[in-house]
């Protein structure tokens, strides 16, 4: 049902050996349907010896921050959708007859208190902090999400930059260390498309790079059969 692509050399060694997958599961995006979250968790759990659905729920408001939300309602619409996508996620492993599918999900509360998110979090701060070309890297790859949600010829300002980079710096770990992080084993980040900076990031051409083991792959299906479900927004957003 899927093709899957390597993001780099680097990622293609690493998936020889990985034994873990951690998908992302963006929340406001239409592409994850029930039925695609089940094909996804079918071909995960048949792939790899085990998997983990990652969902930036909570920090998905410092995006909605960005185009122009004020911080309450953008917390409560975040949560409000962080919701949805974890039932949707519970059901589509409970069509697998998974055990205690809640803990395969990744939400925002339950990695703040996970001891190797939070060291991988304070260095992806440090670094955007101390080191210009990172946060460079980190604003322009906090541009392109933001060019898809603004209206035409409309280019994020440097105020708007500052709120979204904050989503994308609280996803780094995952990319970095998702197998540190849930203790399975090395691992590989499952997402649809790819993105310019992790790229860079998995060819160890930026100043931090993922620990030896981590992948990145990109996975779609062969045609777009599964039909999508909807949701309370619809449209492509970046992780």
């Amino acid at each position: 049902m899927f093709d899957t692509q390597p993001l780099t050399e680097n990622c293609c060694a690493a998936q020889q050996k990985a034994s873990h997958a951690c998908i992302g599961v963006s929340p406001f995006n239409s592409y994850f349907s029930t039925r695609r979250l089940i094909a996804l968790a079918e071909w995960a759990l048949s792939e790899f010896d085990s998997c983990h659905f990652f969902v930036p729920d909570a920090v998905a408001a410092y995006t909605l921050e960005a185009l122009g939300y004020p911080p309450a309602r953008a917390r409560h619409k975040a949560q409000r959708q962080g919701q949805y996508v974890h039932n949707k996620i519970t059901t589509a492993l409970r069509a697998l007859s998974v055990d205690s599918p809640a803990e395969l999900i990744l939400g925002m509360a339950r990695l703040d208190e996970n001891p190797r998110y939070r060291e991988l979090l304070d260095h992806a701060h440090a670094l955007y902090a101390d080191d210009p070309i990172f946060r460079r890297a980190c604003l322009d790859a906090s541009h392109w999400v933001l060019d898809r949600k603004l209206p035409p010829d409309t280019p994020p300002s440097p105020e708007q930059l500052r709120h979204a980079v904050r989503y994308f710096l609280a996803e780094l770990p995952l990319f970095a260390d998702s197998g540190g992080i849930t203790q399975s084993g090395p691992s590989m980040f499952v997402y649809h498309h790819p993105v310019d900076f992790l790229e860079r990031f998995y060819r160890n051409e930026l100043t931090w790079s993922p620990v030896p083991g981590q992948g990145f792959l990109v996975v779609r299906e062969r045609e777009c059969a599964i039909p999508q479900d909807g949701g309370p927004l619809t449209g492509e957003t970046a992780l």
